[in-house]
């Protein structure tokens, strides 16, 4: 669980630092592009894949091509997302995407659900849905044209890299260098990009915010991999685990950093995820 618990402190830091850098007037298309970057980078570092003896034939190319074009792509319709049907619907479609994923481990990975698993997972996805309605506002967002495509993309696309992100670890040594691979491929069409829509590779403060976004993607992918990779055989700890801390985790830095105010349904919600971890905790034991 520790390594669950990381990985969704680095994918909170990594909202939070987008947060704060889109208020500071940064441009994130291009952080995004530049995020791969360093990611990409830091993966051939920690992960030293043999990228000079790739095996053509061994290599999932098809793996590499969806989740290099999925993993910038989710990023932009995640701020189109936000953008058309608002902050509160986004993070529904966002965090509710455990249900897909939840399904693929007991449909596709043939999970064995026990008691105590499931009433974690009930009261996990209770007090996810606690919380995110209780940041509703008196003024609503009025909903702009596609924004139910935009929201039933992010909905779909985030379960979609949990389960490749969960099949990706089962290729043994050719793991890292399929890995290695995606950043990279992801890179290169984000630099693309950005290149035609802002008619540059990106300004300095953008590049170095880039890049230290890199560092917090590349620590959450990773940890969240290797936590797959250690739990094998129980996938849905690790969806629905790293789901419920990401929003658990996300209100409390809401209520520290940006002084929001704690209502009833999201103290609510709070206890319920706390006791849910509790119970995947024990499940996993």
């Amino acid at each position: 669980m520790e390594l669950i618990f990381a990985a969704a402190l680095c994918s909170v830091a990594v909202s939070i630092l987008l947060k704060i850098c889109k208020e500071k007037g940064f441009n994130t298309f291009q952080m995004i592009a530049w995020n791969y970057a360093a990611a990409s980078i830091l993966c051939y570092l920690w992960f030293k894949p043999d990228l000079q003896h790739i095996s053509v034939q061994q290599t999932p190319w098809w793996l590499i091509l969806i989740l290099g074009i999925l993993l910038p792509s989710i990023f932009l319709c995640l701020a189109k997302s936000l953008q058309t049907a608002g902050i509160l619907k986004t993070e529904i479609a966002q965090r509710l995407s455990v249900v897909l994923s939840l399904s693929a481990a007991y449909f596709i990975f043939q999970e064995q659900f026990s008691q105590l698993k499931v009433i974690g997972i009930v009261l996990g996805l209770i007090g996810v849905i606690c919380i995110l309605v209780s940041q509703r506002t008196a003024s609503q967002n009025t909903e702009k044209p596609y924004a139910i495509i935009y929201l039933t993309c992010v909905w779909v696309g985030y379960a979609l890299i949990d389960v490749l992100l969960k099949y990706t670890t089962g290729l043994g040594l050719q793991f890292s260098v399929a890995l290695n691979l995606v950043f990279i491929y992801s890179f290169i069409l984000s630099i693309l990009y950005t290149t035609v829509r802002n008619k540059s590779i990106g300004t300095v403060k953008d590049v170095l915010a880039g890049l230290g976004l890199g560092i917090l993607n590349f620590a959450n992918i990773a940890l969240y991999v290797k936590a797959h990779m250690l739990l094998k055989d129980t996938p849905a700890i690790v969806f629905a685990g790293m789901n419920i801390l990401v929003v658990l985790f996300g209100v409390l830095g809401g209520l520290i950093i940006f002084k929001e105010k704690l209502k009833v349904w999201t103290g609510l919600g709070l206890c319920m995820s706390i006791v849910s971890v509790l119970c995947l905790a024990y499940a996993m034991a």
